[in-house]
């Protein structure tokens, strides 16, 4: 689980992403992180969260970010929501370090999905912001902060999720894995 001031970083891309409000700090309201990113391009796929609401607030940098069916971007001091039950994206598409403060709420279980994103892709399991579709499955299956792929209609991610997720994790497949996280799911 982690703590305020815990500072994540990938040694690979040098993206850092600091709790400044966790789960257990805010009881369970949200997750507060500042990230620094580095990397150019997708740190995830497409989705949409069930639960949860996502604020980004630009400190430097420019926030490339997918709503609404549309790229836009925003530069420091600009405020982004992007709003649970909405297909969305974001990431750095510039040469220079993106930094923002992101807000998620409720919390639930965000930030172990953090620690699991970030420890993926140290290990050099997230090719193109994609950890392949087996994992993404047991993720969005086991994790309380209910989401979405949007590439693939909800039905068919659903009867997926039922199928392979629980095969996968006989496999050694986690949504949360012990080598990043306290936890296990």
């Amino acid at each position: 689980m982690p703590k305020q001031g815990q500072i994540l970083q990938n040694p690979l891309s040098g993206d850092t992403f600091e709790f400044i409000e966790t789960a257990a700090s805010s009881n369970g309201e949200r997750v507060v992180i500042k990230s620094t990113v580095k990397r150019k391009g997708l740190l995830v796929p497409n989705h949409m969260h069930v639960l949860q609401d996502e604020q980004f607030d630009v400190i430097s940098g420019t926030l490339t970010y997918y709503s609404d069916g549309k790229i836009s971007t925003a530069g420091a001091g600009k405020t982004i929501i992007l709003p649970k039950n909405k297909s969305h994206n974001h990431y750095n598409s510039q040469d220079e370090p993106l930094v923002y403060i992101h807000t998620v709420t409720p919390a639930l279980d965000f930030e172990y999905l953090i620690e699991n994103l970030v420890g993926l892709a140290a290990d050099g399991k997230m090719k193109n912001g994609k950890a392949g579709l087996v994992q993404e499955l047991v993720t969005l299956k086991y994790l309380d902060s209910k989401a979405y792929l949007t590439d693939i209609p909800v039905g068919v991610q659903k009867l997926l999720i039922n199928i392979i997720a629980p095969v996968a994790r006989r496999f050694g497949y986690r949504a949360v894995y012990r080598k990043y996280s306290e936890v296990e799911k």
